[in-house]
């Protein structure tokens, strides 16, 4: 069977990749048409790269200013053409981006049945986040396969009204792609070490921050409550690999730039995130797939968001919701630097074990359900 699987960024290129893998290793059952559209461009073409992982349609929609409705209509147009090309027998989205509404829709039109990876997820508010929240309960209107990373993820589709046959519990496939990443970076180590020689403290604090709900007063209160931080615990590194969005890249260097435990870098492609995350005693982040790595890694997380679609983690006690309130930033992160570290510090079978978000074998069973579909 021939899927057509779309990408955009380089959260859906690192949890798309162990699928596009096994379904090429699979070369008896599978002829899989990879599709990039180009949303983060140079972000996506190192996970690629990493995961050794060749698009067969580059689509290269990404424009400098482009509004969301600018990328929007050229990306259901050039999909919609590559599509009536490829003739596929199902088309692969995963997440919620704008590359996930647009493709969905095309398939829809061309009545060519959707699957969707990490299906289910909702916060219940139209506006957080955004527009992901709007993209995700698009999607799900037009998928054939809803592939829940958890259970909570398929309540919310049953709850929807979604058919019980068109849903299946498969894991999250970002830990089949944590679990590959973080052996080979772990052998690399001394790489990393030398370029990064602060990520070898005992005390380092991972950042992360890029969503457009958090830009302007929420991303400066945010950075407020890091250098409060750097001054309280001089101890510690603070590490904020940062994104190119001027949104973000300004208020962050405006605010942060010049404290000696805090350091700006440039966003970091997936091995070395890997690694710094394995380094990390705290991780600050925004992202959602940062929130399901994290844990297996025995990092403390911490979510500078107010409402998230992944509450398992925080159910488990395994990652906690701070927004970005100031105060509750400090204290949080103050609280856990100040405790005494939990044995280890780095990934062991009975973590990765107990992941809410699945156990290595998601690329497996979603593959597997495809050929029984459609086939």
């Amino acid at each position: 069977m021939r899927p057509f699987i779309v990408l955009g960024t380089r959260p859906e290129a690192v949890k798309l990749a162990p699928l596009i893998r096994h379904c090429l290793e699979r070369s008896d059952d599978f002829d899989p048409i990879v599709c990039s559209t180009g949303q983060h461009r140079e972000m996506l073409e190192q996970v690629l790269g990493y995961f050794e992982i060749q698009p067969d349609v580059d689509l290269r929609l990404m424009k400098h200013g482009q509004t969301l409705a600018e990328l929007t209509a050229s990306c259901m147009q050039a999909v919609t053409d590559a599509l009536i090309k490829a003739k596929p027998d199902c088309v692969v989205v995963q997440g919620d981006t704008t590359t996930v509404m647009t493709a969905s829709v095309a398939a829809f039109y061309q009545k060519i049945p959707v699957v969707h990876v990490e299906a289910g997820l909702r916060t219940g508010d139209l506006w957080a986040p955004w527009p992901e929240e709007f993209n995700r309960r698009v999607a799900a209107i037009v998928t054939r396969l809803h592939c829940a990373p958890t259970e909570g993820a398929a309540n919310a589709l049953r709850r929807e009204g979604i058919d019980e046959s068109k849903i299946r519990v498969t894991g999250n496939t970002v830990i089949d792609a944590l679990l590959w990443a973080v052996g080979r970076e772990r052998a690399n180590s001394e790489t990393w070490s030398q370029k990064y020689p602060f990520a070898m403290a005992d005390d380092v604090v991972l950042i992360t921050g890029h969503r457009r709900e958090n830009f302007g007063q929420g991303l400066a209160d945010m950075c407020d409550a890091i250098a409060e931080l750097s001054d309280r615990h001089p101890q510690a590194q603070f590490i904020y690999p940062v994104h190119l969005n001027p949104n973000v890249k300004g208020p962050v260097y405006q605010r942060l730039d010049g404290h000696d435990n805090i350091h700006l870098v440039p966003p970091a492609d997936y091995r070395e995130f890997v690694w710094l995350m394995d380094r990390a005693r705290v991780v600050l982040t925004d992202s959602g797939g940062v929130q399901e790595e994290a844990p297996s890694l025995g990092c403390d997380v911490f979510v500078t968001r107010e409402k998230t679609e992944r509450p398992e983690a925080v159910d488990a006690g395994l990652a906690h919701l701070v927004g970005t309130d100031r105060q509750k930033i400090v204290d949080s992160v103050s609280r856990s630097l100040q405790s005494v570290p939990a044995s280890g510090g780095s990934t062991d079978e009975t973590k990765i074990r107990n992941n809410p978000y699945g156990d290595g074998t998601a690329s497996v069973q979603i593959a597997d359900w495809m050929a029984e579909v459609f086939s």
